[in-house]
């Protein structure tokens, strides 16, 4: 069963060019990274185009089941892209508009 893994988020009007850098930043990184990111099927990043909040975001990690996101996340928190590029995402966020979810396809 595909499942996905939901980000939503609000980024601060002054970030919103430096957010789009850092998305461009972790999509290389994960295609080049086979060896923590196999599990992960596809990415997709979504703005609003008419209503909604102005900066607000929705990304969409698609997985496998949900092994594969745990598989995938045991290594992902461990790594340099974490560390270094994941502290900057969050100061591009407008506090307290930022949650996850994980959806399941409908047969």
């Amino acid at each position: 069963m595909t499942i996905f893994y939901v980000e939503t988020y609000t980024v601060k009007p002054d970030k919103l060019v430096e957010n789009i850098e850092r998305y461009k930043k972790w999509e290389t990184w994960w295609k080049n990274h086979p060896e923590v990111c196999k599990e992960i099927k596809s990415n997709k990043l979504f703005s609003h185009m008419v209503g909604g909040n102005y900066g607000e975001y929705v990304e969409m990690t698609e997985f496998e089941n949900l092994t594969d996101l745990e598989r995938f996340y045991s290594k992902f928190m461990k790594s340099d892209f974490m560390a270094t590029i994941y502290p900057e995402f969050l100061s591009h966020l407008v506090p307290g508009k930022y949650s996850t979810n994980i959806w399941s396809s409908v047969p």
